[in-house]
């Protein structure tokens, strides 16, 4: 299974938010265009490891839990990424995504 950069642009914007940093304010930091950042938090541009190091120590998040949701401090590491999805989403769509689910859950029973 490959990296889903949306998903870690989504992460990193969060955790940027998080600590009350502006694009701005972060590209500076790291020495990148605002126009860069933006497009890593789209998930349109992919980040190097370098770069995702360097953003993770500046934001203080692990380089884990960005490019996969673990984090040592939580069992349920995916509980906000899920509520996060589902906001976008409309009525009709969650409740395809429940009704997959519980098809699925069903399955493996």
């Amino acid at each position: 299974m490959g990296i889903d950069y949306n998903i870690v642009g989504e992460r990193l914007k969060r955790a940027r938010l998080e600590k009350e940093l502006t694009q701005e304010n972060l590209a500076e930091k790291l020495d990148v265009s605002v126009a860069y950042l933006s497009r890593v938090e789209c998930g349109t541009s992919r980040i190097n490891l370098k770069r995702l190091h360097q953003l993770c120590a500046l934001l203080d998040v692990s380089e884990g839990y960005i490019l996969s949701g673990t984090s040592e401090d939580s069992k349920n590491y995916l509980d906000e990424d899920f509520k996060n999805l589902l906001e976008k989403c409309t009525p009709e769509q969650q409740k395809l995504i429940y009704n997959i689910a519980k098809t699925v859950i069903e399955t493996d029973k």
